[in-house]
């Protein structure tokens, strides 16, 4: 009978109050950490949408290089002359010349566009997490 009473005496293990230590300290860095992937997740959509942009704009450049002659451009012209789209980025394109083309990048995930013009100068970065 006193063998089976030292034995429990002598167990080892964690107690309760180490193991809600434990598990509020894990609780305290997922409160630190969630919010931090959040905005790393919005900076990489801004980050996409803003190299789509400048990508569909290098391709409408080379549209135009190639065909003088085009008085407008459509989004399938910078796919044909090598745009790829990221999933989730729209880039629209209002149609114009060589000089006066417009390119709009927005983001599923986001609100806000950007936007270049036909120079290649940003004249609207709203791009923001909603």
């Amino acid at each position: 009978m006193l063998m089976k009473l030292n034995k429990k005496k002598n167990q080892k293990g964690f107690t309760l109050i180490e193991l809600m230590i434990v598990i509020a300290i894990i609780g305290i860095l997922a409160a630190i950490a969630i919010p931090q992937f959040a905005q790393y997740r919005a900076r990489g959509y801004i980050a996409a949408t803003k190299t789509d942009t400048k990508n569909c704009y290098t391709a409408a450049v080379a549209f135009f290089a190639d065909n003088p002659a085009a008085v407008g451009i459509l989004i399938a012209d910078c796919t044909a002359a090598g745009y790829t789209a990221t999933a989730g980025v729209t880039v629209t394109v209002t149609t114009g010349t060589a000089s006066t083309f417009i390119l709009s990048g927005a983001h599923a995930q986001l609100a806000g566009v950007y936007t270049m013009n036909a120079l290649g100068v940003i004249t609207a970065d709203s791009l923001a997490a909603p």
